[in-house]
């Protein structure tokens, strides 16, 4: 395995991604925002406006409110075909997982109410089997889990402030297997904040703006690195990569009670990931050029563009339809086999029916449909790509139950 290889497998323990988001993200963690591709911030409501905006909790009905969710993934396996030699073609493996969320909004106390949520805002997995992709991805796994307290105050009829406090999980483990080869395990538990403002002009129009803070996530384990069958190292190995901070413009309008458009601008600041360092507790001697350099990543800044629509057909059925428009961090120069994602379009739609005064259920879905992307040698690429990626995909289907009392 060649020095490049190796530094891709070092990247893929913290960047594994499931693919339906751009970088490492996944904003989708509920029932709505499943069901309006995530353009749900100004309009964000029940138990889920506790994760999407906290400051809309100030109009929640006076109750407790709980959603649970199931969400199934799958995405479909990816092809690479090379410009120099059929020999460096590969098929990714098919991918499926299933995403457990919840969320909470409390009864009013005053202007006072209060939220939690648990998500999964990035992580899951990209896997090769063929010979070239496998050097750089063979196997690996993310999981980031998020716990969110928050709070919302109505300062009056038309203006609310909320936020809270992000406390984040990640789990990460790589194998590969070559010349040099490396079975690496972490973890960490890492802090963060969300803020966020609703202004409501009119009953029908709502303006909002929320903001999550960066949270760095400062993975340490231990790593076995070997050269041929000989371990070299046994030891501590960690590692710092940025969960990238995200602030989010929204206006909704009410139509006739009900129909509701919603436009969000979003911005991901990718910027602040420059490069990619691992740590070691003690020297790694010859096994330094594979797995202690540096690796370089400049991502950039991203814009995403959203619009959901949500219609209450009747006193029992509320339907939802989304379109988002989403745009790749990762340049040419400095993209991977762990990470082949390119600008997509997303298209969404879902249902949620009250059954009672207490129990709703729905179910959304989630169709990613991310462009093909090719690389040159021009591109200058870090792990030598010279081809094109195609069918990159995902589809997402979310089941919800919500409670009140």
């Amino acid at each position: 395995m060649g020095k490049l290889a190796t530094r891709g497998l070092v990247f893929s323990l913290c960047a594994a991604t499931a693919i339906f988001a751009s970088g490492y993200k996944i904003p989708e963690q509920s029932l709505n925002s499943v069901a309006l591709g995530a353009a749900y911030v100004a309009n964000a409501n029940g138990a889920d406006a506790s994760y999407y905006n906290p400051a809309n909790m100030a109009w929640n009905d006076d109750a407790n409110l709980i959603e649970v969710g199931l969400t199934y993934i799958n995405l479909p396996p990816l092809e690479y075909t090379d410009s120099r030699t059929p020999l460096y073609n590969g098929k990714s493996k098919d991918e499926e997982f299933l995403l457990p969320t919840g969320h909470f909004s409390s009864k009013a106390y005053g202007k006072w109410r209060f939220g939690f949520s648990i998500t999964a805002p990035g992580g899951l997995s990209k896997r090769w089997d063929t010979p070239y992709q496998k050097a750089y991805a063979q196997e690996f796994t993310l999981k980031v889990i998020e716990a969110n307290p928050t709070f919302s105050y109505k300062v009056n009829d038309k203006f609310a402030v909320g936020g809270g406090l992000r406390a984040v999980y990640s789990d990460g483990i790589v194998k590969s297997s070559g010349s040099v080869s490396r079975d690496m395990t972490g973890d960490s538990v890492d802090f963060g904040y969300n803020v966020a403002l609703t202004y409501k002009p009119t009953k029908e129009w709502t303006l909002a703006t929320t903001y999550r803070s960066k949270v760095d996530l400062t993975i340490k384990g231990d790593a076995d690195l070997y050269y041929g069958t000989t371990r070299m190292y046994s030891g501590g190995a960690s590692v710092t990569i940025p969960l990238p901070a995200v602030w989010s413009i929204a206006t909704s309008y009410t139509f006739k009670k009900r129909t509701t458009v919603e436009f969000v601008y979003e911005r991901t600041y990718w910027s602040k990931y420059k490069d990619l360092d691992f740590n070691y507790d003690k020297d790694i001697g010859p096994l330094a050029p594979y797995f202690d350099a540096p690796v370089p990543k400049n991502w950039k800044d991203t814009d995403t563009y959203r619009i959901g629509v949500t219609h209450q057909y009747n006193d029992k059925l509320k339907l939802m339809v989304g379109f988002a428009i989403d745009k790749t961090p990762i340049p040419s120069h400095t993209l991977g086999f762990e990470l082949p994602d390119s600008d997509a379009k997303l298209y969404s739609c879902g249902f949620e029916y009250k059954y009672s005064d207490q129990v709703s259920f729905g179910m959304a879905y989630l169709y990613d449909d991310k462009e093909d992307r090719t690389i040159n040698t021009n591109d200058e690429n870090v792990q030598n790509i010279d081809g094109e990626f195609e069918h990159i995909s995902a589809h997402l289907v979310t089941l919800s139950l919500k409670y009140r009392f």
